[in-house]
């Protein structure tokens, strides 16, 4: 395959720390503009910039989405500073894994699970790819059918 596929999966949870953030940030504005005079107020909306600007921080600069993405003849996942690539010709299909963070799981040629290292620097490695709870699984089999990767069969072959 000469050209880029990429999916970058939707964060919910960074979604939801941001507009929380920018939230608490404006409630803070307000009560310091209901009464400027009143130091409650002002100690108040102090508290809620803080808090929102912290929130607000976080969601922008430590919570990554991963990303996928399959070009020169390989395929990558990235979710910060954690990055796994495997050369195309090694991966023989795919797996979804259901659950609260849905998982992508990589066949070799022979069917079997393909291992990761953790993503944590934990000494124990893992046979699937983080994605996130909200990330549609027609998406990502779209995905994987436009990057010509197939999925694993679901029954037992005799």
């Amino acid at each position: 395959m000469s050209e880029t596929v990429r999916l970058v999966c939707p964060s919910g949870r960074k979604h939801a720390e941001l507009w929380g953030g920018y939230l608490l940030a404006a409630l803070g504005v307000v009560a310091i503009a209901v009464d400027p005079s009143h130091w409650a107020n002002i100690t108040l909306g102090v508290l809620l910039l803080l808090i929102g600007g912290g929130l607000a921080a976080h969601g922008h600069l430590f919570v990554k989405a991963p990303v996928l993405e399959v070009s020169d003849g390989e395929f990558h996942y990235r979710r910060g500073k954690y990055e796994v690539s495997v050369p195309f010709g090694d991966i023989g299909s795919y797996h979804l894994l259901p659950g609260g963070v849905r998982s992508l799981g990589l066949c070799d040629t022979a069917g079997r699970p393909k291992r990761f290292p953790s993503l944590q620097s934990r000494r124990t490695s893992r046979a699937y790819l983080p994605l996130t709870g909200i990330t549609s699984p027609a998406k990502v089999e779209a995905f994987m059918a436009v990057a010509g990767i197939p999925p694993r069969k679901r029954s037992l072959t005799s």
